[in-house]
């Protein structure tokens, strides 16, 4: 990288800085703290005020977000970072939105995110209550359940695309039933609420929906393995979304391999501690939001050279 260049860049961007060396001070964008509190290094690739302790790993999210698309080009042409105009030469196959998975709701399906719910959806509120989810997930996440039909006793949990669009929904059993899920036969190459995401904020790794809920900004990977040329790699990479991986803590192989293919495409990475608990969705939020407060960084060069090691 140029730093003079990117110093002139940073300057454009964020305005007069303090110049400390190893790191420029700045006043900080997201806050906007009188002092000069916000950091940049150049060496690390790294920036963090430490007023309101805005932070990443990736300068170019701060351009992103605070800078214009000129600024943002500048950056990108002086740096590392990848020309996400050939993003599809990335994967080996485009999207192609005239054959995105849709999917009807049961017809049988009974909302909850109304004030009074129906006397047979008494079980389905008791066991959501159980769990934990509140009325504010029910509304956000526009939870129903089916009370008769193929799904009976089943909660229904609906996906949306970024259209608005059904393309999935997980019906999981309230009155134990020994299976326990019976979701519908759709592709899951889909982002499960896409509708809801926030790209541009910290996105967190989940096994399942419920899971999610607790998480917060989250995609459930329902099961899968992360692919090359999957929906949801594509969005992760050409947002230049921070993730936090929260997998399951007897998911150990698959979370490995998640985390090398995303590094593969130099996603910032963090990695949030689920010992303890089953998983995520049995774990209190106040526990879970302290967990991810203190996520460990995980270093490219570091965490490819422990994982080589590992295998010899």
């Amino acid at each position: 990288m140029n730093k003079k260049e990117a110093r002139k860049i940073l300057h454009e961007t964020f305005g007069n800085y303090s110049d400390k060396g190893s790191e420029l001070l700045f006043t900080c964008p997201a806050c906007g703290h009188h002092k000069r509190k916000f950091s940049i290094n150049l060496d690390k690739n790294a920036f963090k005020c430490w007023i309101c302790d805005y932070r990443g790993r990736n300068i170019r999210r701060a351009i992103r977000r605070f800078g214009s698309f000129v600024q943002l080009q500048k950056w990108d042409s002086i740096s590392d970072k990848a020309d996400l105009e050939r993003f599809a030469e990335l994967f080996m196959e485009p999207i192609r939105r005239e054959n995105k998975t849709k999917v009807e709701i049961p017809k049988e399906f009974v909302t909850l995110t109304n004030n009074q719910a129906p006397a047979t959806g008494l079980y389905a509120i008791k066991y959501l209550l159980k769990r934990g989810v509140t009325k504010a997930d029910i509304l956000k996440w526009k939870i129903g359940y089916c009370f008769e039909g193929e799904y009976r006793n089943r909660i229904i949990i609906p996906s949306f695309d970024e259209d608005g669009d059904c393309n999935y929904f997980i019906a999981r059993s309230y009155i134990g039933d020994s299976y326990k899920y019976k979701n519908p036969r759709a592709s899951k190459d889909i982002v499960f609420n896409d509708l809801f995401i926030d790209w541009n904020s910290d996105l967190v790794l989940v096994e399942g929906v419920f899971d999610a809920l607790v998480a917060g900004n989250a995609v459930p990977i329902l099961g899968s393995t992360l692919r090359s040329g999957s929906d949801l790699l594509r969005k992760i990479v050409r947002n230049d979304t921070p993730i936090y991986v929260a997998l399951d803590p007897d998911a150990a192989d698959k979370e490995r391999r998640i985390i090398k293919m995303l590094l593969r495409y130099d996603v910032e990475l963090y990695k949030i501690d689920v010992s303890g608990y089953e998983d995520v969705g049995s774990m209190p939020r106040d526990v879970f939001l302290q967990r991810k407060k203190i996520a460990s960084f995980i270093d490219r060069d570091n965490y490819l050279l422990l994982d080589l090691l590992s295998a010899i």
